[in-house]
Formats: structure tokens, C-alpha cells, sequence
């Protein structure tokens, strides 16, 4: 392993562990010199000797078993084979761990049944709601908003990108049939009465116009009456006290406040029949009026006019939010902001829609685990089975090669210590026998 990459404490653990051994070696060869000078201790001496050499032998063997781990200590010489086979442990065990590193991955974090379990015990949407209202954390949010969006409204303002998008999106819409969409928007309306809001509100904005804008509404018929040719008729009519113009408007009017006072009034009937009707005939794209409407859409598609209108229309836009987004005092980013803080305050105030959104988000996370937590697993097995070896090697040993070398500091440790109660126990029976 190359030593810039050696982590700090893998460092200190083998130098630990290197001086301990060194120190224990040094000490069982004073202690033999000592014996031979010093023969009136040699029952002390034998003690602290035996204690070095178990220290030693300890040391030794946790560097071994921490060694073969990773690599073959005994480089190319000829040793028996079923030493040989139980060492570089990690290495040859490689495509095992990648299968058990993965499958461990998905029993504890991405089973459905785990996946379940702890969302039911978590109020996601009371965190989320709480994150969003933060407005420490909704101004983040903003500022990634502002940093983000005038760079990629700078990359799809370019003119290939721009083209590219331009020329593909309009074969899209050309490639689909909008009378399905249109009869489904058409079917929301009816069933939900919204027509009759439209209708309602239209029809009060007309009554009321055409009653304060007397002289307008009588301009209006003049013109209408001019394009019929029917002018020059109903300016006779006043010559003989008939005033057709006004009786037009008074009619009109009349009807509309016939309209606004009954709710089922033919000719609001008759609106919403009409309207069923090419609901219907919308849903059948082999109607003509579904192949009226695809063909008037592909008919403006082929418009370079209108091409261009959409063109110009989308690269004016685009330039204004990225010029507000790019001011200091942006009001489209603060706009955001705002929305994004009301909606946490809102998810936090309404226990209900807490309630189903944590459903929703839980199952939407179950169901996804379930479909995607194989090629998870799989990816994650792959990863490892495409590293190095000497990559993995290195990897794992910067993680947990501290804490084993320091089980060489232990094995000296513990091995002179065990070695001392030995020599004492020895020491004991000789003296007793």
C-alpha cells in the first residue's frame, strides 16, 4: 500500500504494534543474558522469561492472523497447501463478501417489510413539513433555485440545444393524439359543474357590461347590423317609431337574464348537450371531429409562423425569469420561497393531509423497494466484484487495519501476562516438589 494513502491511525496502530513486538523480542534476549550472569535469580529470571516469550509468540501470531487476512506472508516460499489456501483471506473470499455485503443491504435497510416498519413508526410528512416552514431552509432551497435555473435556461438558450429541443418536441406533439386528452379535460368539466361556474360568471360579466356600457353595446350592434347588411333596414324601421337596434339589445339582454335567473334554461341545455357531444365524439379518435382537431394541431405545427410566435414567445420568458433570478432581490425567487414556507406550514397545520401523504409516500417507498432493491443489491456486488484487489485491500484496511494491528499490541500484552502466571505457577511446583 503505497504510504501517502495509509490512513493516520492505521500509521500509529502498526507502529504501536511493531515497538511492542520489537520490545518484547529485545527483553526475552536480555532476560537469557541475564540468567547466565545472574544465577542466583535464575527463578525470577526463568518468570520474566517465560512472560517474553509467550509476549513474543502472541505478537506473532495476531501478526499472522491479521496478515493472511489480507495478503500471503510467506511470499513464494514452498509451504503445504492448505496453509497456503487460508491465506489473502479477502482476496480470494472477494465475490462472497460483494454477495453478502449486498445481501445485508437489503434484509436490514431495503426489504419492503424494513422499509414498512420504519416508516410507520416516522411522520415524514410532519419532518418534511417542519424542514420546508424553516426559513433558514426554504432560503437554501431558494438559493439553489437561483443558482441552478439561469444555468440551464443559459444551456437550452443555446442554438443547437435549442433547435435540438425545438425539433423534437414538435415531432412529439405531432406523433400524439390530443382528442383522448381533450375529451378526458372536456369529462372533468361536465362532471364537475365547473361549465356551469364558467357559464354563470360569464354570463354575469355580459349583463353587467352590456348595462353599463350602453352606447358601446349600440356601437357593437351597429357594426354587427352594417356586416349583415340589415343597417340601412333597421335605420328605416326608426323612421316609423321602431327601434330595432335597442329591441336587439333589450332582446339580448333579456336572454341573458333568463339565462342567469334559471339554471335550466334550454339554452343552457343546450350548451351542455353540445358539449357531451363532442366530449364523446373526441374519445373516438376515428370521429371527424377528433380528426378535425389532430389535424388543425398538426396544421398550426407546420406553421412556420406560429413556430416562430412559439419560438420568440418561450425565449422571451425564459430571458425574463432568468434576469429575475439573477437579481440580488429576485421577486420570482422570493415568490418560491414564500410558496415553499406556506406549504410546510400548511402540512403541519392539517393532520389529515399528513395522514395521507405519509400513506401515499410510505407505499410509494415499499412499492419501490420491492422492484428496485435487486438491481440495488446487484449494482453494489458488481461494484465490489469489479474493484482491485489491491484497491479493496487497501480500502479495507484503511477502515479497520487500526483496530486489528492494535490487536497485535494486545496479543504481547496479554501473551507476557498469561506467560507470567505460567512461570509462577511453574516456579510454584518446582519449589513445592
Amino acid at each position: 500500500m503505497p504510504t501517502d494513502t495509509i490512513a493516520p491511525s492505521l500509521q500509529r496502530s502498526k507502529r504501536f504494534a511493531t515497538i511492542a513486538l520489537v520490545l518484547a523480542v529485545l527483553a526475552w534476549l536480555a532476560l537469557m543474558v541475564a540468567a547466565k550472569l545472574l544465577p542466583e535469580y535464575v527463578w525470577l529470571i526463568h518468570i520474566l522469561m517465560l512472560s517474553a516469550e509467550a509476549g513474543v509468540v502472541g505478537g506473532l501470531a495476531d501478526w499472522y492472523a491479521i496478515t493472511v487476512l489480507f495478503r500471503n506472508p510467506f511470499g513464494k516460499l514452498p509451504i503445504p497447501k492448505f496453509l497456503r489456501d487460508h491465506t489473502e483471506i479477502i482476496p480470494r473470499n472477494k465475490a462472497r463478501i460483494a454477495e453478502s455485503m449486498g445481501r445485508f443491504v437489503q434484509e436490514n435497510f431495503l426489504s419492503p417489510q424494513i422499509v414498512s416498519r420504519t416508516l410507520a413508526d416516522t411522520d415524514l410528512s410532519l419532518a418534511a413539513g417542519h424542514w420546508l416552514a424553516n426559513p433558514q431552509n426554504n432560503t437554501q432551497v431558494m438559493q439553489v433555485i437561483q443558482q441552478s435555473v439561469p444555468k440551464i435556461f443559459e444551456f437550452v438558450g443555446q442554438e443547437q440545444i435549442s433547435g435540438f429541443i425545438q425539433s423534437n418536441s414538435v415531432q412529439w406533439v405531432k406523433n400524439t393524439q390530443i382528442n383522448h386528452l381533450a375529451s378526458e379535460m372536456l369529462r372533468a368539466v361536465l362532471e364537475n359543474d365547473f361549465h356551469q361556474d364558467v357559464l354563470q360568471r360569464g354570463l354575469d360579466l355580459a349583463h353587467e357590461w352590456m348595462i353599463n356600457h350602453p352606447e358601446k353595446t349600440q356601437d357593437i350592434t351597429r357594426n354587427l347590423f352594417k356586416e349583415m347588411g340589415v343597417w340601412k333596414l333597421a335605420k328605416g324601421a326608426s323612421w316609423i317609431g321602431i327601434d330595432v337596434q335597442q329591441r336587439s339589445i333589450d332582446s339580448v339582454i333579456g336572454r341573458v337574464e333568463a339565462m342567469l335567473a334559471d339554471p335550466d334554461h334550454p339554452w343552457r341545455l343546450k350548451i351542455e348537450e353540445s358539449a357531451n357531444v363532442i366530449m364523446l365524439e373526441l374519445a373516438d379518435e376515428n370521429s371527424q371531429t377528433s380528426q378535425r382537431l389532430n389535424q388543425s394541431k398538426n396544421a398550426l405545427l407546420d406553421s412556420p409562423q406560429v413556430l416562430n410566435f412559439i419560438s420568440g414567445a418561450v425565449a422571451i420568458l425564459c430571458d425574463a425569469i432568468k434576469n429575475d433570478l439573477e437579481q440580488a432581490n429576485s421577486g420570482i425567487a422570493e415568490n418560491i420561497r414564500i410558496a415553499i414556507q406556506q406549504v410546510g406550514q400548511n402540512i403541519i397545520s392539517n393532520p389529515s393531509v399528513r395522514e395521507l401523504l405519509n400513506t401515499r409516500l410510505s407505499s410509494i417507498a415499499v412499492d419501490l423497494s420491492d422492484q428496485y432493491s435487486e438491481k440495488i443489491i446487484l449494482f453494489i456486488s458488481e461494484r465490489i466484484h469489479e474493484w482491485d484487489s489491491r484497491e479493496m485491500i487497501d480500502k479495507i484496511e484503511n477502515e479497520v487495519g487500526g483496530d486489528l494491528h492494535m490487536i497485535r499490541v494486545n496479543g504481547v500484552v496479554v501473551g507476557a501476562f498469561i506467560g507470567m502466571v505460567l512461570g509462577i505457577i511453574r516456579a510454584i511446583v518446582e519449589y513445592w516438589l
